[in-house]
């Protein structure tokens, strides 16, 4: 029974949506990171892309939501900051979607390349890796804003870390 209640829990948080980047849900990004059911409490780990995510509070509201329409009261939600998060928990799926909505998925070989600002983004919206960096932080502190130099359209790139 408790098998039952944690697998009901995580379906239902699992469709929680990130509020910056709805087309992903938490667990697309890696966010969502344990879900557990103890004498019917249910507990849900949670860890932020970046320490001071200010989606996180929407998030946990948007779990708690999610956990009582499906018939579970009184969760607890616990952020975790360690281990850090870091850009290769997103889901394959996950980097499929943001490239779909427009926004360069991380590469998951740049992380040395992006400490010394030396990692490129591919245009999501032509392909090309003619690109150049505008701004470090884009939309949101999780990416960057670049412009594409062959269909000249800015977009943003999520950032490796």
């Amino acid at each position: 029974m408790v098998a039952d209640a944690r697998q009901r829990a995580y379906e239902a948080v699992a469709t929680v949506t990130d509020p910056e980047i709805p087309v992903l849900t938490i667990a697309d990004l890696g966010v969502l990171r344990d879900v557990t059911v103890n004498d019917g409490q249910v507990e849900v780990t949670i860890t932020p892309t970046y320490t001071g995510c200010p989606a996180m509070n929407v998030i946990a509201l948007e779990i708690d939501m999610a956990l009582v329409r499906a018939g579970f009261t009184g969760a607890k939600i616990r952020t975790v900051l360690s281990p850090a998060w870091t850009t290769d928990w997103l889901t394959a799926s996950g980097r499929e979607k943001l490239l779909a909505y427009g926004i360069a998925p991380p590469d998951r070989a740049g992380g040395r390349r992006a400490l010394f600002g030396e990692a490129r983004a591919a245009c999501p919206l032509c392909g090309s890796g003619d690109t150049e960096l505008l701004a470090e932080f884009g939309s949101t502190a999780c990416k960057s804003l670049y412009r594409c130099r062959s269909c000249r359209e800015p977009f943003d790139a999520f950032k490796c870390h």
